[in-house]
C-alpha cells in the first residue's frame, strides 16, 4: 500500500514526506511502547502510534522505519517534523483510534507484522 493510500483510507494528513507519497509500505505494527518497536525487524513497515514526541522519531530511525502514523488527532511538533525531514521519515496524522486505524488498514490490504 502506498503512503497516499494510507492517507486516503484513514482521512490522514501528510505532515512531511510529500516526496514519498508513492513509497510502498507492506506491513504495519501498532504500539505506544517504543521498547517493543525496537524489537521489530521488517522493511517497508508503517509504525502506528499515539506517542508524539522526538523519541518516537528516534526509535523509528534506529529500527529503519520510514513511515509513522500518529493516531487520535495527535499533533506533530515542529521539532519532530524537522527531525523526521532530516532523517527521511514520512509522518502522517489521522483522527481515528489506533484500533480503528489498524483495522481499516488491514481491511484495505495492509499486512500485519505478526
Amino acid at each position: 500500500m502506498k503512503v497516499e493510500e494510507i492517507c486516503s483510507v484513514l482521512n490522514g494528513q501528510l505532515v512531511c514526506g510529500s516526496n514519498m507519497v508513492n513509497r510502498e509500505v507492506t506491513h504495519a505494527f501498532a504500539s505506544d511502547l517504543m521498547s517493543d518497536v525496537l524489537t521489530v525487524n521488517c522493511s517497508n513497515l508503517l509504525l502506528i502510534t499515539g506517542l508524539t514526541n522526538v523519541q518516537a522519531i528516534r526509535t523509528a530511525e534506529m529500527s529503519d522505519i520510514e513511515c509513522i502514523l500518529f493516531v487520535r488527532n495527535k499533533m506533530v511538533t515542529p521539532e519532530m517534523k524537522d527531525l523526521a525531514e532530516e532523517l527521511g521519515i514520512t509522518l502522517i496524522t489521522c483522527p481515528v483510534t489506533m484500533f480503528r486505524a489498524a483495522g481499516e488498514l488491514y481491511r484495505a490490504g495492509m499486512k500485519p507484522l505478526f
